[in-house]
């Protein structure tokens, strides 16, 4: 009969020869026999097997299955989850992680997994707005809920959640350390992508727009109390005049659920902070405006044609002075036409879930406009 803790420490091992990255996470990750699992599962401090099920898979398998459940912990998809739902989440998740095992040679995914190859290169929240947005069904087609979210669904404390984030940091930069240490190269490129989110997550892109605001932001010592209860700690402004100009895209591209999700934005930036001086511009192949930020502005927009973003920024490098406290910003998917020049003002980029990769915007900063709210699909 099968040794199956043997059978587990076989996998450690190979894990470690033949992928030192993975292997080394291997090692923050208690592996556990357990006949109350389905499958397999992780906590995020833990990884859970079923005996029958190690029992019934072929080496590469096995390989596949671990470097799956480690994956999920090391990628914080358990504290990631916040208030989401949390079955529809655990797919978004399994797409991320499959799709990353799917490039690896020697690894063989087994049953029939959850995969989808459009998506599997955006974040897991990213991933997730896109489901909601499909109407994505509930189920979960491959080795069953596999994300242990908590007693009786109570979740993490943030106090644990603190705790499984330093610890896995920890384990990123040993992993990186060991594999290096190997050559060059053995860090699947898949991997390394993921690791930003991780060890330089994911702003929401109001934060990112206060950031551009505040030219000296270490020197102001008042936050507005506002933002806190949202994690948002953004430091207030002190009178300091603002000139914002938002470009919202509404192209042939942006259909009614994304150009609803842009207008709610530009709405509670506004609610958040009336005080700035802003102007809204419709743009699809031409642009549309200024139109005043008021509620009938907000509801009327402009455009269905092609996309083209050089008719805002031209506008902009005629009517703005460089040197003012001016930032544009831009809600699109992406698809368009750039200009060949990068306008003298800073950008930033607000891009919808599954819209164009950041690194192909050839200038300004890019922010994924993703839900960090409860989102449940039908």
């Amino acid at each position: 009969m099968i040794n199956l803790e043997d059978k587990i420490s076989a996998c450690i091992l190979r894990l470690r020869r033949k992928t030192p990255f993975f292997g080394s996470l291997a090692l923050f990750l208690e592996q556990v026999l357990d006949e109350q699992v389905p499958t397999a599962c992780t906590d995020g401090w833990e990884v859970r097997f079923n005996p029958r099920f190690v029992e019934s898979l072929a080496p590469a398998e096995l390989d596949a299955v671990m470097i799956h459940e480690i994956l999920h912990a090391a990628l914080l998809h358990i504290p990631r989850l916040q208030e989401r739902d949390p079955h529809l989440w655990n797919v978004a998740a399994d797409i991320v992680v499959n799709g990353i095992i799917r490039k690896q040679d020697g690894l063989q995914l087994p049953l029939n997994p959850c995969m989808d190859a459009t998506l599997e290169n955006y974040e897991v929240e990213e991933v997730y707005d896109i489901l909601i947005k499909r109407g994505a069904p509930k189920t979960i087609t491959w080795i069953g809920a596999d994300l242990l979210l908590g007693s009786e669904g109570e979740g993490l404390s943030e106090s644990r959640k603190q705790d499984m984030e330093t610890h896995w940091k920890q384990a990123w930069h040993q992993a990186v350390a060991l594999s290096q240490s190997f050559g060059h190269g053995s860090i699947p490129q898949e991997v390394l992508r993921h690791m930003q989110s991780i060890t330089d997550p994911l702003l929401d892109w109001r934060s990112l727009l206060w950031r551009f605001m505040v030219r000296t932001p270490v020197d102001f010592t008042e936050f507005d109390r506002r933002l806190i209860g949202r994690g948002l700690y953004l430091e207030s402004l002190s009178g300091e005049t603002v000139s914002v100009r938002i470009a919202v895209d509404t192209s042939g591209s942006i259909d009614a659920k994304d150009l609803s999700q842009f207008l709610a934005e530009v709405r509670e930036i506004l609610r958040l902070y009336p005080h700035l001086d802003a102007q809204l511009f419709y743009a699809d192949s031409a642009l549309h405006g200024p139109f005043d930020l008021d509620e009938e502005s907000l509801t009327k927009p402009v455009g269905g044609g092609g996309t083209s973003f050089v008719p805002f920024f031209e506008r902009m490098d005629e009517e703005m002075d460089s040197g003012g406290n001016t930032v544009l910003i831009y809600l699109t998917d992406g698809e368009g036409t750039f200009p060949k020049q990068p306008p003298a003002l800073p950008v930033l980029w607000v891009v919808t879930p599954g819209g164009v990769d950041s690194r192909r915007f050839p200038f300004g900063t890019v922010a994924r406009l993703i839900s960090h709210q409860s989102s449940h699909y039908p």
